[in-house]
């Protein structure tokens, strides 16, 4: 279990604990929290789970995969280095105070 921070556009943080072996994009559906939006359900098809990792996690995070990195390419103002796809980041105790944000919209 990891505990994760969300934080929306406009600075509102919702922090939750989400179960290992689930992704931080369904920690974020299952908990209601608005900002990612999820269209492909998981599928690594679209943009729309796209959040910014804070600095402090970026380098302990999974690598990117090519078939991510085409998709950030579809996101809304992709940052080098700290945008992922939440729907690709497994949750394991080690993402314990992972912090997101989320970017002013999804497309």
């Amino acid at each position: 279990m990891a505990k994760i921070t969300y934080i929306e556009h406009g600075g509102q943080e919702h922090v939750v604990e989400v179960a290992n072996g689930m992704t931080v994009m369904e920690g974020a559906r299952d908990n209601g929290i608005p900002g990612i939006e999820a269209d492909c359900g998981g599928a690594c098809a679209c943009s729309t789970c796209h959040v910014y990792v804070d600095q402090a996690w970026a380098d302990k995070l999974p690598e990117i995969d090519s078939m991510e990195e085409d998709m950030l390419d579809f996101a809304f103002e992709p940052k080098p280095g700290l945008s992922r796809l939440t729907c690709q980041l497994k949750v394991t105790d080690a993402l314990d105070g992972l912090v997101v944000q989320m970017p002013e919209k999804q497309i």
